[in-house]
């Protein structure tokens, strides 16, 4: 479908606050769960195994704050190999996948996506893993593969998250309708003191949707 200068430059102006605003907001999925995954080890360190994995979790978590990727990888590795029944497992693949993204190590990155979304025992974790593997896709232009990531069934917790993401993929594609639609799904959904609220408001905004009373100005 053709579009003329104003509505492609829309089309610019939406993937610019996708690239500002999108991976923020879905990595930021993992910061919360880093701190759930935390919690929940803390309460039960009286287990050798949980400890020993907590310690390497900690371990590779200084080599992030280092930004040495290579040993976060490593040690992400490691606790696989030695805990994978642990939390920190997915959850260090999770971090582990982040710092290969912001390492533009893409293969890495989905590696350890692909890992916790094929083994982790949480439906959040594979949650947050398959959005950010359609984030990557869609970064790719692989559309189809993204579109795949973000089919079946998610916990109700992040139906939102999954429409704002499709919403992107149709963006990509040309395919306003479509993602006028579940953009407008997505806001529905979303909690309204949840922080990509606004960012998501403004993509709407830009592709000619509704106003959304409910956003309220800074």
């Amino acid at each position: 479908m053709a579009y003329d200068l104003e509505e492609q430059e829309q089309l610019d102006n939406l993937k610019a606050i996708w690239k500002k605003y999108g991976n923020m907001a879905t990595w930021g999925l993992i910061v919360a769960l880093a701190a759930y995954a935390g919690w929940t080890a803390w309460t039960s360190r009286q287990n050798t195994q949980t400890l020993q994995a907590s310690q390497l979790y900690e371990e590779m978590q200084k080599s992030v704050v280092a930004k040495d990727n290579a040993k976060v990888l490593a040690v992400t590795e490691d606790l696989k190999a030695k805990f994978a029944s642990t939390s920190y497992a997915p959850m260090a693949a999770l971090v582990a996948a982040k710092s290969a993204f912001d390492a533009n190590d893409l293969k890495a990155a989905k590696s350890q996506l692909q890992w916790v979304a094929d083994t982790s025992k949480a439906d959040e974790y594979k949650a947050v893993a398959r959005i950010r593997l359609a984030g990557i896709a869609l970064d790719e232009k692989a559309y189809d593969e993204a579109l795949k990531q973000l089919s079946g069934t998610f916990p109700a917790q992040f139906d939102a998250d999954v429409l704002d993401a499709k919403g992107d993929v149709y963006v990509a594609q040309n395919k306003i309708e479509d993602a006028r639609t579940v953009y407008k799904s997505a806001l529905e959904k979303m909690a309204d003191k949840s922080p990509g609220r606004q960012a998501l408001q403004m993509k709407l905004d830009v592709i000619g949707g509704a106003a959304d009373t409910k956003v309220v100005s800074k």
